[in-house]
């Protein structure tokens, strides 16, 4: 069912798409598939709600993904904090900067010390953790957060170009990123 999912998302059949992820998940819970089957599911059920612009429910199936793997993983397993990174995504899209801070600070941490600092996961979760801070009370985003968004980027951008090389995509999204922290804290310093 994920494959005609994924082909009728590809063809730009969203509705249909949601339908027939939504039949998968049904049939998962009545023929009581494992909870690690029934979570992937409803990830891919999440992002096709956000794909057809239910953004809110999707970030409530996000966050109840993220709760279902830390009682099923551990808050230290790679699945969990991807994730917390998805739930975190999600909440930055709906504009809950402050929430999306402390989840994907709180997984940043772990992820650092889990799987290290060059891994992608970890990566990711350096440039969303600066969008919060950066996005956080914008346009009055407070000078320190933007101070910490330009430091994070700065460690990431450096990091993601000696593992990943400059071409790379995340690569190019985090300089991106970083440019636009660049210009936050320059407008907010010369404002002030």
């Amino acid at each position: 069912m994920s494959s005609l999912a994924c082909s009728l998302s590809e063809a730009n059949r969203l509705a249909e798409a949601v339908l027939v992820l939504e039949a998968e998940l049904s049939v998962l819970r009545r023929i009581g598939a494992s909870e690690d089957e029934i979570l992937a599911s409803q990830s891919n059920l999440a992002n096709a709600y956000q794909d057809l612009g239910r953004f809110e429910q999707g970030s409530r199936m996000l966050r109840d993904v993220y709760s279902g793997r830390l009682k099923l993983n551990g808050k230290e397993h790679e699945k969990t904090l991807l994730a917390a990174l998805n739930y975190a995504g999600s909440l930055l899209y709906l504009r809950r900067y402050d929430e999306a801070k402390t989840l994907v600070r709180d997984a940043m941490l772990v992820a650092r010390r889990v799987l290290g600092e060059s891994h992608e996961a970890t990566l990711k979760m350096s440039g969303c953790y600066a969008d919060a801070l950066r996005r956080r009370g914008d346009p009055g985003a407070k000078f320190d957060d933007l101070r910490e968004a330009v430091r994070t980027l700065e460690d990431a951008d450096r990091t993601a170009r000696r593992v990943l090389g400059g071409a790379h995509p995340l690569t190019v999204n985090i300089e991106r990123a970083l440019q636009n922290a660049r210009a936050a804290f320059a407008a907010r310093e010369a404002a002030a």
